[in-house]
Order: C-alpha cells, then sequence, then structure tokens
C-alpha cells in the first residue's frame, strides 16, 4: 500500500555544501528509498508557510533539523508549532527530528534550553530505554550523527524516554501512538557531518571536533533508524 509523507522543510543546506550533499528534504527521501519502494513524498516548505490544504492529505509528517533555535520568536516557528498541536489533536502521525524533536516537546509542556554541555556533534551513542513494537529489527543501543546545542531539559508529562545518553538524557521520546521524535539525525551521512563541522569552526570548540571527527569512525544506525521510522508510519 502507497504511504504518502509530508516533509516539512525547516532549513536548507548551506549554499557551499549543496552540491556535494543536496538539500534535507533530499537526504530524507533518499534514505527512505532504501526500504520503501511505493511510497510519496511532499514537501512543505514551512518557514515560507506551505502547509498540506488538508490534514490528512499525508499518512503521516517528518520534520527536518534547523540551525533555528525552537525559542526563537519568529512567526513561522510559532505556525509550525501550531501545525503540530493540529496532528497532535488528530492523532496523526509526526515524527521530529533534532529541531522537530525539541519543538514538539516544547509546545506540550516540556522545556528546551542550550545545554551547559555545549555542542553534541558528531556520533551520539545510546541506549534504548523502552522496547516498542516498531523497533524491528532491535537492539539495545542506537547511535546516530548530532548538530546541536539546545535540548529537551525536560519532557511533557505522559512522555515515554525511548532512548537516552549521560551528554542527552532525553535523546528519543514517544507521545501516545502518534508521535516519536529524535535528537539525532538519520539523514545525515559522515562527510555531511564534517562539511558541516568545518564551516561551523568559528562556533564549535576545537576539542569538541575533534573529539567528534573520532567518533565518526564509528558504526553509525542510520538505515537501522529508518527502519523504525518506517515501521512506526506502517503500523
Amino acid at each position: 500500500m502507497a504511504i504518502k509523507i509530508g516533509i516539512l522543510q525547516c532549513d536548507d543546506v548551506r549554499d557551499s555544501l549543496l552540491a556535494d550533499h543536496g538539500n534535507y528534504p533530499e537526504m530524507f527521501i533518499h534514505l527512505f528509498e532504501r526500504s520503501t519502494q511505493d511510497w510519496e513524498f511532499k514537501v512543505y516548505d514551512v518557514r515560507h508557510f506551505e502547509y498540506p490544504e488538508k490534514l490528512n492529505e499525508c499518512d503521516g509528517y517528518i520534520t527536518t533539523g534547523s540551525r533555528y533555535s525552537v525559542n526563537d520568536e519568529q512567526q513561522w516557528i510559532n505556525q509550525l508549532a501550531a501545525f503540530v498541536l493540529q496532528l497532535n489533536k488528530a492523532s496523526i502521525k509526526l515524527i521530529g527530528i533534532c529541531f522537530g524533536h525539541q519543538l514538539i516537546a516544547k509546545i506540550l509542556g516540556g522545556k528546551v534550553e542550550k545545554s551547559v554541555k555545549g555542542w553534541g556533534v558528531g556520533v551520539s551513542f545510546n541506549q534504548i530505554d523502552r522496547q516498542q513494537p516498531w523497533m524491528k529489527p532491535f537492539q539495545s543501543g542506537v547511535d546516530l550523527i548530532v548538530s546541536h546545542q539546545d535540548q529537551v531539559m525536560k519532557t511533557p508529562r505522559n512522555t515515554d524516554v525511548l532512548a537516552s545518553s549521560a551528554f542527552c538524557p532525553n535523546y528519543m521520546l514517544q507521545y501516545n501512538d502518534h508521535f516519536i521524535s529524535i535528537q539525532g539525525h538519520p539523514e545525515f551521512s559522515t562527510s555531511y557531518s564534517k562539511a558541516l563541522m568545518a564551516v561551523r569552526s568559528d562556533v564549535i570548540p576545537a576539542n569538541r571536533q575533534r573529539e567528534a571527527l573520532v567518533s565518526l569512525k564509528a558504526d553509525i544506525d542510520a538505515r537501522l533508524m529508518m527502519q523504525w521510522m518506517v515501521n512506526f508510519f506502517r503500523i
């Protein structure tokens, strides 16, 4: 059965990196297509207030990450928050990635702040704290590329913490049966992570960059995480 996924685009890849890595929606579509054949994708650039005419125009939605903070007072972020609340009320499936992970938590009653631990870059290593039916094949940890300063410091009520680490205790969350969110980026490649750190070298401390570059030699669970996301949309 064909499934239609709406990609809520919250940022663009920097111009200097586009030719080599593509834009964020393309990263997601490329990764999804490894696990699906007949799915359709529709991109909505929410920064320019592009939204579906009807909530059920898509079977589910996914957010890209963003260089912006969910605490920035921008009209497009407020509009996206209102749309996410509508999806929640209608119990339509949504997967929040990084910025989306933090946005969902904030608007449903949690707290998002810039972490005193500093930048999360490179690969994050996380344990699964609560197994879910869509986590097939299952493994006890999930290691993904990250790029963030803000973190979910307090989760909303009735939220399940699915995965965590010492650096990011609220790494993966689930809200009832229709929302899940992840601090990591299954769509990022190691080459894009390196390139993004390079262009941010003026704001990411040198020692953190060195640690991140070493971590990028580890195996990454991007394909596993994408399979879990596919399973989540299917159930």
